[in-house]
Formats: structure tokens, sequence, C-alpha cells
């Protein structure tokens, strides 16, 4: 099934963050301040939490632990 999606890019203090609307789409926000090559990795990062229905998980350290392997 596609995963609907949208990207902004925005001055931030972290690489990347996405949130998911109440549509069931997610919003990834990713740092504008980046170059292109951390911008495509933190968008492929991003993707992986929500590949991963990440947000239906409870520990921060799990999710990153698997987003990282």
């Amino acid at each position: 099934m596609p995963i609907d999606y949208q990207i902004i890019l925005l001055d931030m203090p972290t690489n990347e963050a996405v949130t998911v609307n109440e549509d069931g789409s997610y919003t990834i926000f990713i740092n504008a301040r980046l170059n292109r090559e951390q911008q495509i990795k933190s968008y492929y990062h991003a993707m992986k939490h929500i590949a991963g229905e990440d947000f239906d998980k409870e520990s921060v350290q799990e999710i990153e632990s698997l987003a990282h392997a």
C-alpha cells in the first residue's frame, strides 16, 4: 500500500522530524540548512520510521535502535 506523505524543508535544530497527520498521512520536515546528501539521508531515515510503523511503538530507544540497524 502506498504511503501518503509530504516533505517540508525548514530551518530547524534537528536533521528531520515526522508527524502523523489526522488523515493518516505523514509530514516529513527536513532541515533546509543540511547539504543535499544529508537531506537525502534524513529523508531515508524518516521513511524507515514510517515504513517500520514506529509511530505505534512506545520506546524511543527501541525505535532508534531498529532504525539504525
